[in-house]
């Protein structure tokens, strides 16, 4: 797929950015990190070019001159809050960050729990981590958080939070998801930092919205589609707008709190620094973009995934039809509908021809594979096998795995496993692939091309399969479903 991001250009102009916040900050920095850390696919859909642990590796750079603070809230802890997009745990995704920075060379000075009360299992979660041999810090509720200035920018409000022991330039302040507590963790750090002389600031690099693109630029109504769960907005920063004259773009949380993060900012040095939530910011993805239109493109087809993506999660009871709404609003902003992706035009065109379940991928040359359900295969599976053909120019009526190869496989998932879905998967089809490419140069072919695979837009008849699901991930292939099952069952665990 055509590449519009610069991901060498980001890690160096991002890198020489916070390297300037230090400097002008009095030699250290506590960055707020949003978003997510690594793993950020979003970003490598709307940003074709931007490697989803792009962030992890820029930062990577400053070596023994970094350190993080990983934050979670104590709430997120009782209620087994869950990374949905990778199905985790938020308790078990803190030590996923934790790794993540150790094996990239960053200390990792301490784990901060927020809003700490005494919450039993928050007491069993710190115990585990303790054991792993993590420090634990407790932040607690401040009364008359936000808002009262003077109470909680004294010993009563931060300086009664247990605070991080740090000793490089720049402190990472990261977490699981949104609502951690990080700004916060940032400030409260800030106060101590003041307190004991040390000269410090505060910065926030927040990926999206991408602050110099405009308002109606798809990749920001890509990130607004995003969390349409949220009721969340991106807006004109009135505060830049005001002090500098220039109009640039920011998330509606962030223009709201800017007011009362200031004053704290005031209550804790005497001044702030800014003038305004951009300001605060120390994103340069928007300078990197070297080819617009690719890059509108990617993101245009983000906002119709997104699209489904909610009317899934609204008939699964998981999201509610105020949703559905802003994302068919975010389309007509955006001047586009579910039939701009060709692969949705395809499939809906074969769902009139056969009740089968159908996949449909647009290849890196912009031609359209399917690929129907059968008694061997899943329309995944099937669709991914044409695919390999295609790319390795193998002719279409080649069969690529002996249909005896799979009926032993079925044999086992039915028979020995108690499977009730005889179909072969994609990871189950890729197995017996690789067996078959050990005797056979053909499929070997087939086999080295599935790298080419990333970035294939796809579209699917029915819901995807947690199974397929998983896989196409893995092969970073972007796929999105309408929103009938292929059974009436109530569970769809296959």
């Amino acid at each position: 797929m055509s590449s519009g991001f610069d991901n060498d250009m980001y890690l160096r102009t991002q890198s020489e950015h916070i390297r300037e916040r230090i400097k002008s900050s009095g030699g250290k920095l506590y960055l707020e990190f949003g978003g997510k850390l690594f793993d950020d696919y979003h970003a490598s859909r709307v940003l074709p070019g931007f490697k989803p642990d792009s962030k992890i590796s820029m930062l990577s750079e400053f070596g023994k001159q970094a350190e993080a603070i990983v934050v979670i809230n104590a709430e997120d802890i009782v209620r087994n809050k869950v990374r949905k997009d990778i199905g985790i745990g938020y308790d078990m995704e803190v030590l996923r960050l934790v790794d993540s920075f150790t094996d990239r060379g960053i200390d990792v000075c301490g784990l901060v729990i927020t809003h700490y009360s005494g919450q039993s299992a928050v007491d069993q979660f710190q115990k585990k981590v303790e054991a792993l041999g993590l420090r634990i810090y407790r932040h607690y509720y401040i009364e008359g958080y936000p808002t009262d200035i003077p109470y909680i920018t004294s010993d009563d409000g931060f300086g009664k939070n247990d605070y991080v022991e740090t000793t490089k330039p720049l402190v990472v302040v990261t977490a699981p998801g949104p609502g951690s507590g990080k700004m916060a963790v940032c400030l409260s750090q800030l106060y101590h930092e003041h307190v004991r002389g040390v000269s410090a600031g505060y910065a926030k690099f927040e990926t999206f919205p991408v602050w110099n693109l405009p308002l109606n630029h798809p990749v920001n109504i890509a990130y607004e589609a995003a969390t349409a769960d949220l009721s969340d907005s991106n807006m004109i920063d009135p505060f830049h707008l005001e002090a500098y004259g220039t109009t640039t773009v920011n998330y509606n949380r962030d223009v709201e709190i800017f007011p009362v993060l200031n004053a704290m900012l005031e209550g804790i040095f005497g001044t702030s620094p800014y003038k305004s939530p951009t300001d605060m910011g120390v994103n340069m993805a928007g300078n990197c973009i070297v080819d617009d239109e690719a890059v509108r493109r990617a993101a245009n087809n983000e906002i119709i995934r997104r699209h489904f993506s909610v009317i899934r999660d609204r008939r699964e009871g998981k999201a509610d039809q105020e949703a559905v709404l802003k994302t068919d609003l975010l389309m007509k902003r955006a001047g586009i509908s579910p039939d701009y992706r060709k692969v949705v035009t395809v499939v809906r065109d074969q769902m009139k021809l056969t009740d089968r379940p159908v996949v449909a991928a647009e290849m890196p040359c912009g031609r359209i594979v399917t690929g129907r359900a059968s008694p061997l295969l899943t329309a995944s599976s099937a669709m991914i096998l044409n695919a390999l053909k295609v790319l390795a120019q193998i002719d279409d009526d080649v069969l690529l795995i002996s249909p005896e190869v799979i009926k032993s496989m079925q044999r086992l998932k039915v028979d020995y496993l108690g499977n009730r879905n005889p179909r072969l998967h994609i990871d189950e089809m890729l197995v017996a692939l690789s067996i078959a490419a050990n005797t056979d140069s053909q499929v070997e072919k087939a086999l080295s091309k599935l790298p080419q695979l990333r970035g294939c837009d796809v579209h699917s008849s029915v819901v995807i399969s947690q199974v397929d699901e998983g896989l196409y991930k893995k092969l970073g292939m972007y796929a999105s479903s309408e929103p009938e099952h292929q059974t009436k069952c109530l569970f769809h665990g296959e």
